[in-house]
């Protein structure tokens, strides 16, 4: 198979911070930025590159696919990394996304328990495989739109797989609107960009032992 071309132009305006203190600092990240650099040499421009040119040493704690916007949470210490890593690792960090998805759906709520894995075919992209790891997502309908067949919806991601909620919701027959990777050309033509949004990052901070929840506006 032809290799996929990636032609990567960031977004030029300044980051928004949403949260800042002596421990972690956090964005909301936009649509068409790299969360961390690649192999490729015009990736060095990414959201981590600009805000360690910023304010010195920051540190990567977890990541977002480049076309996906929202909350992005960095450590400022290598203490602080650490901690909310552990956090992640053991599942102790809720999350919350906004999509719109093409069509309607069958059920206002649900879970989607499906396992995914590496496409061979076609790297990067993942695909249901029951060879795969685990992945669980769930999904509350928020607004619905029959003449325009849309749907807004609220996700949870239980796990972390890559592209796991594109994936998912991808598998359960409502693509995510303007998804170059995995959604239908009628899906993909609704939308300009990518319409997956992180909301809502939730953690226990280490330094206080205090639940501080962080949120990032939509513009879709």
């Amino acid at each position: 198979m032809t290799p996929r071309i990636f032609t990567y132009r960031p977004p030029a305006a300044a980051l928004e911070i949403i949260f800042q203190d002596d421990a972690y600092l956090a964005i909301n990240k936009p649509s068409g930025l790299l969360s961390n650099p690649g192999r490729d040499p015009v990736t060095h421009d990414c959201a981590l590159t600009r805000l360690q040119a910023r304010f010195g040493e920051i540190h990567l704690v977890h990541r977002l696919d480049c076309d996906t916007s929202g909350v992005l949470v960095f450590a400022k210490t290598k203490a602080a990394e650490s901690a909310l890593k552990k956090q992640l690792q053991y599942r102790q960090v809720a999350k919350t996304y906004e999509a719109l998805v093409w069509g309607l759906l069958a059920q206002p709520e649900g879970r989607i328990e499906l396992p995914i894995g590496p496409n061979p075919d076609d790297r990067p992209l993942q695909q249901i495989d029951q060879s795969g790891k685990a992945a669980v997502t769930d999904y509350r309908l928020l607004q619905a739109d029959g003449a325009a067949h849309w749907s807004r919806l609220s996700l949870a991601p239980q796990t972390g797989r890559t592209h796991q909620l594109r994936v998912h919701l991808n598998a359960l027959g409502h693509p995510i609107l303007g998804d170059a990777f995995y959604a239908h050309p009628e899906a993909l033509a609704m939308h300009s960009r990518l319409c997956l949004h992180a909301l809502t990052f939730s953690f226990e901070h280490f330094a206080t032992g205090q639940s501080l929840t962080l949120g990032a506006r939509n513009d879709f």
